[in-house]
């Protein structure tokens, strides 16, 4: 499994994270059919206290969650992601690839295949909520002071949330 991650300053209203990184995995589960690769990631996920929520696409709008980091699997088909609000990153992602959000982080899907299925979870005690605007002083301070969790959702322990989030 590669990974990459990278920060992103605000961008407009979204405001993106000022401390944590994004980070794409690339390959984290042997894609399968996209049933056994979604059973893949939902496993993988519970195992690290992420505990799947949905299956679904991507929004086709920009928006950033408040209240939550969030990580999406992606079981089947393929994807371009903007990363960061609009005229963000552009990330293309298939089947087999996870990307990890940090509260606050902007995305949308620009364009997807008819077979893109993604699983999508949240650190145990977190629970998402869709901002299509820019953050008010309340919202901000949770995206600030909102706690990590101690195991990256698809390697655990040793995972790259460790080197990458926990150094900050």
């Amino acid at each position: 499994m590669e990974d990459r991650a990278f920060l992103l300053a605000s961008h407009g209203w979204v405001p993106n994270n000022p401390r944590l990184p994004v980070i794409v995995y690339r390959q984290a589960i042997s894609p399968d059919d996209g049933e056994k690769t979604a059973q893949a990631f939902e496993q993988a996920f519970k195992d690290h206290s992420w505990p799947p929520r949905w299956r679904d696409g991507i929004y086709d709008f920009h928006h950033y969650h408040s209240t939550a980091h969030e990580v999406l699997g992606v079981a089947s088909g393929s994807a371009t992601l903007i990363i960061g609000g609009p005229g963000g990153e552009e990330i293309e992602v298939g089947a087999g690839d996870a990307i990890l959000l940090p509260v606050g982080t902007g995305h949308c899907a620009i364009w997807s295949s008819e077979d893109f299925l993604v699983v999508g979870a949240y650190p145990t005690s977190q629970d998402w909520d869709i901002c299509r605007e820019a953050p008010s002083q309340s919202a901000w301070q949770r995206i600030v002071q909102l706690p990590f969790p101690d195991l990256d959702p698809v390697a655990g322990a040793d995972g790259p949330l460790a080197k990458n989030w926990h150094a900050t």
